[in-house]
């Protein structure tokens, strides 16, 4: 059930093409199964099929219901980042450091996961309503593989101090009460980095915002395009942070293929993505984990 170190090295590209495959759905148009009707509009029909409320009325109740999913997705994920070494989010490996036991982390375990959770539901209202189904079962189920990798790899590196907060903390439903003291306010903990935060951040602040205003135009089609967008955007400033000649490299790419090649910009996303994942790998240097004492 814990995910390899191959799948915690790809998270992204696994969450990525789990989000392509919901928007895509290609069993629509292969077998018939399902409709192109977005989860956000099915939702509003069979409320209207209740005769609770008009679908005009039950359309920006669902609207609202998905800006606050995106807006608690975002919140987290800020939270969470502000609190950890800036290495360590975007990271291609398993870390191990001392236990982190303040912000988000005294409530909930992986505030980051359960972040990226509502993040990827709120982007599931724009799918069709069979791979918006297909998403919300399978990214669960590769957030919890992860999470099981990751605990089963903190517990060998730092042993009875991160088995104490397995015990005080839960994994995913979080306590509205922590026992845990906030170490931040006493001024022993680490201080939140809440710029470097909301710049890694990018992305989920920008599912918000398109959520926020862009579904008021009730056009699915437009939300996935912008979403992609979105993605695009946090990995070249997070790339920039973390990885500038090979996000630098990626960009010069991009612009090529949109100005030489005249190449639609979804298919130069994705090449110039792939650019950027090889490029990473080839300018990486194997190394271990390193483990703070």
């Amino acid at each position: 059930m814990r995910a390899s170190a191959i799948e915690f090295r790809l998270r992204v590209v696994i969450f990525v093409a789990i989000i392509l495959l919901g928007f895509y759905s290609p069993w629509i148009q292969i077998w018939g199964i399902g409709s192109r009707t977005s989860l956000l509009e099915w939702l509003a029909l069979e409320l209207s099929r209740l005769g609770l409320v008009s679908f005009a009325a039950a359309t920006p109740i669902f609207i609202v219901l998905a800006i606050l999913v995106a807006a608690l997705g975002a919140a987290l994920r800020v939270w969470g980042t502000a609190y950890l070494d800036p290495g360590v989010v975007s990271n291609a490996r398993m870390q191990a450091g001392a236990v982190i036991a303040d912000g988000p982390y005294r409530y909930v375990r992986n505030p980051l996961y359960l972040g990226s959770f509502f993040m990827i539901a709120a982007i599931a209202f724009a799918m069709p309503t069979t791979g918006a189904v297909l998403t919300l079962i399978l990214v669960p189920f590769c957030i919890l593989r992860l999470i099981l990798g990751e605990e089963r790899f903190l517990t060998g590196k730092l042993g009875e101090p991160y088995q104490a907060y397995l015990r005080a903390v839960p994994r995913l439903f979080p306590m509205l009460r922590s026992p845990l003291p906030s170490l931040s306010a006493s001024g022993n903990g680490n201080k939140p980095h809440w710029l470097h935060s909301l710049l890694a951040e990018v992305n989920p602040i920008g599912i918000l915002l398109v959520t926020a205003v862009l579904w008021w135009r009730y056009d699915s089609n437009l939300m996935g395009i912008a979403f992609i967008l979105c993605f695009c955007v946090s990995l070249a400033v997070r790339g920039f942070l973390t990885r500038p000649i090979p996000t630098a490299l990626a960009v010069v790419c991009a612009a090529l293929l949109i100005e030489e090649w005249k190449m639609p910009w979804p298919k130069t996303a994705l090449i110039s993505f792939g650019v950027w994942l090889i490029l990473r790998a080839a300018l990486t240097s194997p190394r271990k984990a390193v483990t703070k004492e």
